[in-house]
Parts: structure tokens; sequence; C-alpha cells
């Protein structure tokens, strides 16, 4: 719910999302690969499980970008009244 104190240009820092998801991807990837040859299982398994944890976030913020901004109010929008009850 807008409150009205809020900028009516404000957006989602989506692309910032999306480059740290690869950049989190590129280090859990690696990390599971460098542990799996160390003969660390137990550290490439939480790398492993942070990788697809990495990979939800990234599909999720790619499905946000191609929805575009169809579902964030524009200028025209005027605010909502604060709740005040």
């Amino acid at each position: 719910m807008r409150t009205g104190s809020e900028p009516t240009t404000a957006r989602s820092p989506l692309r910032m999302r999306l480059w740290l998801s690869v950049w989190g991807l590129l280090w859990t990837a690696g990390g599971t690969v460098a542990f799996a040859l160390a003969s660390r299982p137990g550290w490439a398994a939480a790398c492993g499980t942070l990788l697809v944890i990495v990979m939800v976030d990234l599909v999720l913020v790619v499905r946000h970008i191609r929805q575009g901004p169809h579902y964030q109010p524009g200028r025209d929008v005027p605010p909502y009244e604060p709740d005040r009850g």
C-alpha cells in the first residue's frame, strides 16, 4: 500500500540484484567445484545449497524484469491516504 511518503519515481533495484546474483552464482559455483576437488564434501554441499538459492533468486529477478513496470504505479497514480487506523 502506498502511503504518500515515498517518492513517485521510486523503483526496485532489480538490475543491481541481477548483477549481485550473477556474482554470487559465479562464486558459489566456483566454491562448489573447488571444495569438491579438494575432497571437502561438507563445504561443497554448503556451497551447492547456496548455489541453488542464488539460482532461484536469479530466476525470480529475471522474471520481475521481464514483467516490466506494469506492477509499479506511475506518476499519474495519486498516493493513497495514509492508514490512520
